[in-house]
């Protein structure tokens, strides 16, 4: 049963899905306006990702008022584009808290909502998941249950999105898969499925008989406007009373209903805070500092002009990992391979064979995707593929999924593989020129999203010895060891406290190999020892040092600091290193308890 509500403010109205199945179907292009200005009227004060939801809100009001959400599954791929959905279900009141210290996640969580079905971050996941559950359905005698998944053209061409699709083809599941299409992931979509996909788009024959999906044993339908609210009502309307796997390909503008957000995507995707009526961004106050990405993308460019052997490669992330300056300087000596962690690393290792070098750029947290080929294509084998570890540590906002933090403990247990974490931009840009000038084994070299504190940073290169550690401060009685940029948190601690002359600090750089000499001078010259990093303490660095005490008989007190066996949720770096006391302040309190 419907009802007409005569109001202007129809979202104001709407707590669930069930309150937007009693509109009239004639009422939902005004919702979806209404919702798309609520997005844009929070993010623009809140930050967040904006033009993935933007595109989706037509969709997203189809889905829930046609099927029977939360009971029928709905799994949305990354999340980027479910803020539509967290808000029609029971999520608007608390919308302005998303991706906050305390708030809501800024992407689907299960132990967020009984409407979120499947927990997202990382891409490509979605069509596997909702696999499992149709499956499921099925074993259960549910067989009127129905099984959505919302995947991107940038994530279906993921390897795990095509493993899925071939299971799912074959199944009698109750599957719906639904391909957003607007030729855009973070950075543009490439290969040849997204080419494909382009002549879909102009030519109907192809759509409807040289149909890759088609082949595949889906019901196909489409393409169709995924702003067209009767189009897609209609046809998600049909596909219900399907039977088997189902794949209807609708095409969206990113950004949608906000035109800077449309003209440019890239920027619009997470753009920071902007004036809601105009969309232009608001200007930042201009950092002194230079990013880690930016150091690490500039820096590239400097060695690949003397060395034509160096290539860059990234799954999907030219711009976020800043391999965009390569790209605009050597673009046939740079490769974007979509998001595809996997085929990367072993497409680095490839190469490496030839005598190429390659630097292999992904996020710590999507390398965990890869982990396979970083053991048996490239450290079994020895070769010698740099890889360039950004936003290892915190992230903040993003929250647990996308935190990188274990790469320490799953990449030291690796034999042939060195693991290296810079203490600041200058020890960047040296171990990029050392890596590349003729390494033996692989390296793995882990930094910050973020800024680091040095303004000149670009400095005559020097050469790194591999497995050296150095001293930043020496002292009497403690022995602080660190890794990474966590160091200058160490260094703000110790000018908290006043008996600061009872503390070394170590860099130690490298994880592996360490620094032994080293490492037997303090232990020879410290009666306690305490090492900090930025990445879990469970089998990270920490460790390191305590099976390196254990294997050598030393009897000192060690404490290990870092992330604790939990996974860490959102909010700003500094708010989460307080939670966890690696903030300078918490630092300081504990080193006096040493004093």
């Amino acid at each position: 049963m419907y009802f007409c509500i005569d109001l202007k403010n129809l979202l104001d109205h709407i707590s669930n899905p069930e309150d937007l199945r009693k509109l009239n179907r004639t009422q939902l292009p005004q919702l979806a306006k209404e919702l798309r200005d609520f997005i844009i009227d929070v993010v623009s004060t809140k930050e967040g990702h904006l033009g993935a939801s933007l595109g989706v809100v037509e969709l997203t009001i189809a889905l829930h008022y046609l099927f029977d959400t939360p009971n029928d599954l709905l799994v949305w791929d990354v999340g980027h584009q479910a803020y539509g959905h967290k808000i029609l279900t029971g999520r608007k009141e608390t919308f302005h808290t998303n991706r906050q210290f305390d708030g809501i996640a800024g992407f689907p969580a299960r132990k967020e909502s009984n409407f979120d079905a499947f927990g997202v971050g990382h891409s490509s996941t979605s069509i596997s998941a909702a696999l499992g559950m149709a499956i499921a359905s099925n074993l259960k005698g549910e067989t009127k249950k129905q099984h959505i998944a919302v995947i991107g053209d940038a994530s279906i061409a993921s390897g795990m999105a095509f493993e899925a699709l071939n299971h799912a083809g074959v199944s009698n599941a109750n599957l719906l898969i639904i391909l957003n299409d607007n030729a855009i992931g973070i950075d543009p979509s490439v290969g040849a499925l997204k080419e494909y996909l382009t002549k879909v788009k102009t030519d109907r024959k192809l759509a409807a008989q040289n149909n890759i999906i088609k082949a595949l044993n889906f019901d196909y339908s489409g393409p169709i406007d995924g702003h067209n609210l009767p189009k897609i009502l209609s046809e998600l309307e049909r596909l219900k009373s399907v039977k088997g796997p189902k794949f209807l390909h609708i095409i969206t503008t990113k950004g949608k209903g906000l035109q800077q957000a449309e003209d440019d995507q890239v920027t619009y995707h997470a753009p920071g805070k902007f004036d809601k009526i105009s969309g232009e961004r608001i200007k930042k106050e201009a950092s002194l500092y230079t990013k880690y990405q930016d150091v690490f993308g500039k820096t590239l460019v400097e060695l690949a002009e003397k060395n034509d052997k160096i290539v860059g490669i990234t799954p999907a992330m030219l711009t976020g990992s800043s391999l965009k300056f390569m790209l605009e300087k050597f673009p046939e000596r740079t490769f974007d391979v979509g998001i595809a962690e996997q085929h990367a690393v072993t497409l680095a290792a490839g190469m490496v064979t030839q005598g190429l070098i390659p630097f292999c750029n992904i996020y710590s947290t999507f390398l965990q995707r890869a982990y396979d080929q970083v053991i048996h294509d490239v450290a079994l084998q020895n070769l010698p593929v740099i890889f360039c570890l950004d936003r290892a540590g915190l992230v903040g906002e993003d929250g647990a999924t996308h935190h990188g933090v274990f790469d320490l403990a799953y990449l030291r247990c690796i034999p042939n593989l060195i693991v290296f974490a810079p203490r600041n931009e200058i020890e960047l840009r040296n171990i990029l020129f050392t890596a590349q000038k003729g390494l033996k084994n692989p390296i793995a070299i882990r930094y910050p999203r973020g800024t680091g504190k040095l303004l000149e940073w670009q400095k005559s290169f020097e050469d790194i010895e591999i497995g050296t550690g150095t001293c930043l401060k020496k002292g009497s009685k403690v022995a602080i060891l660190t890794i990474g940029t966590i160091a200058k948190n160490v260094i703000d601690a110790l000018e908290l406290i006043s008996e600061r002359d009872n503390f070394s600090h170590y860099d130690m750089r490298f994880v592996k190999p360490l620094d032994k000499n080293l490492l037997e001078e303090i232990f020879a010259n410290h009666t306690s020892i305490i090492t900090v990093e930025d990445g879990v303490v469970k089998g990270g660095f920490g460790s390191s040092i305590l099976e390196f005490a254990a294997k050598n008989k030393y009897p000192h007190q060690i404490k290990t600091l870092g992330i604790p066996d939990m996974f860490i949720e959102h909010g700003t770096v500094s708010q989460l290193q307080h939670m966890i006391g690696l903030d300078p302040k918490s630092l300081s309190n504990l080193l006096n308890s040493y004093v």
